[in-house]
């Protein structure tokens, strides 16, 4: 039996596919092994949102050559697609279409043993994949939504995904129905721009999750991300009235300075996140928010980042996810002026991070004493681990059934982002 390995880099959208592609060549009677070991094939799942995601996608590549001389090498997604010419150590590149063909392109090569480019093109339809299980995970993801339109400045991903696009609305009720029946009790929706879906059909990203919400079996809902100009009055009802989707949302600000926001193509003030921040917090008061902030933006004035510093704290996010601002070769931003020393960047970075951490300590702090659900996911020395809806880490000491939701009593502490509790009763057991 011949041997794959996967590597999986980037978003949740390339774990999604690559969970796909795994299910079809077990189907095919390979076996799928740890990308770390010796395999007669290896696929990487490419990024290229940074120039650190490319170092990443080349570097894997070269890994997984050196590892086998004589293994298959297949690389695809994002960083092939912005890279058409790159064939170093790698036998057949796939872009951003044609990964559901991987297993013909495969049986030509070794029939051939010609190198194959799968060529890309700009427009594209929906390419539909099916999952009915997640290989040693107790959420399943599913991608709903495929590309992106708004063509922020400093963003390569519009050009590598090309427009947006949706999976048929009973195809996503059919796949979760599925995931479902096979024992998941979450599941996450993905995609590069989740909140667009239906764009291209007759229905809306609203009317998805209220026929998702009413599918029998399924515990929780959530959104992987979603930008504060699709928090309309539609999504919001559907927030309110159905509380299987989790108390928690991702929601990109990348900046927290109007200025800065302006210059990078974001098409919303401070004052309107503040306002739909705050419609949320009614409907959800304990709702916990995740962001994403670029730091270093070009033009970026340190009265601006401190600016940032302060929006921040304002908002009250659970977390940042921080990055650097990552020049993107063709992209708008790489033709503005006042560009951040690397050395900056860095310092800021760091004072944002610590920020974050702060935001993130006095968010779980609010929980010690309470009683929540866990939806338990692994067991580690002793301890039980699993996430509540608005996914904070939780610890169970003791040995506690995974894929099980029990409620908890938070005691306090298990290190800075894990909060440890006692379990009181199972509720809901595989």
């Amino acid at each position: 039996m011949k041997t794959v390995g996967f590597c999986t880099l980037g978003c949740k959208v390339n774990t999604y596919e690559s969970e796909y592609l795994k299910e079809q060549f077990k189907k095919a009677g390979y076996q799928i092994r740890d990308y770390h070991l010796v395999c007669d094939i290896y696929v990487i799942n490419t990024c290229t949102v940074t120039n650190q995601s490319d170092r990443k996608s080349r570097k894997m590549i070269r890994y997984c050559r050196k590892l086998n001389q004589k293994a298959i090498i297949i690389a695809m997604g994002c960083f092939v697609e912005a890279n058409p010419d790159f064939e170093e150590d790698a036998d057949i590149l796939i872009g951003n279409k044609g990964k559901s063909k991987i297993l013909e392109y495969l049986e030509n090569y070794q029939k051939t043993k010609k190198k194959i480019v799968v060529p890309s093109q700009e427009k594209t339809v929906f390419e539909d994949m099916f999952l009915t299980s997640f290989l040693g995970r107790t959420r399943a993801f599913v991608k709903i939504q495929d590309g992106c339109e708004n063509f922020c400045t400093y963003c390569i991903i519009p050009y590598v995904r090309g427009q947006c696009r949706s999976k048929d609305f009973d195809s996503v009720i059919k796949e979760i129905k599925e995931l479902v029946a096979h024992g998941y009790k979450e599941v996450v929706l993905t995609g590069i721009h989740t909140g667009h879906y239906g764009v291209d059909n007759e229905h809306s990203f609203a009317e998805l999750l209220s026929e998702i919400c009413k599918i029998e079996g399924l515990l929780r809902l959530r959104i992987s991300s979603i930008e504060v100009t699709e928090l309309k009055d539609d999504f919001l009802k559907v927030l309110k009235e159905n509380p299987k989707i989790v108390n928690h949302l991702h929601i990109p600000l990348q900046a927290g300075c109007d200025a800065t926001l302006k210059r990078m193509g974001r098409h919303y003030t401070l004052d309107f996140f503040q306002q739909k921040l705050d419609q949320l917090r009614q409907i959800r008061p304990e709702i916990a928010i995740t962001t994403d902030v670029i730091v270093g933006f070009p033009g970026e004035r340190e009265e601006d980042f401190e600016e940032t510093l302060e929006t921040v704290k304002k908002f009250g996010f659970m977390k940042v996810h921080v990055f650097p601002f990552s020049l993107r070769k063709n992209t708008a931003a790489e033709k503005l002026d006042g560009h951040i020393t690397e050395h900056e960047k860095k310092e800021r970075v760091r004072r944002l991070m610590y920020l974050s951490q702060t935001c993130e300590r006095k968010y779980l702090e609010t929980f010690v004493g309470k009683t929540v659900e866990v939806l338990v996911e692994y067991k580690k020395e002793g301890y039980s681990y699993g996430h509540t809806s608005n996914y904070m880490k939780v610890a169970l000491n003791g040995n506690v059934r995974e894929n099980t939701l029990v409620p908890v009593k938070i005691t306090g502490f298990k290190d800075d982002t894990t909060l440890e509790g006692e379990k009181i009763q199972e509720v809901c057991e595989v």
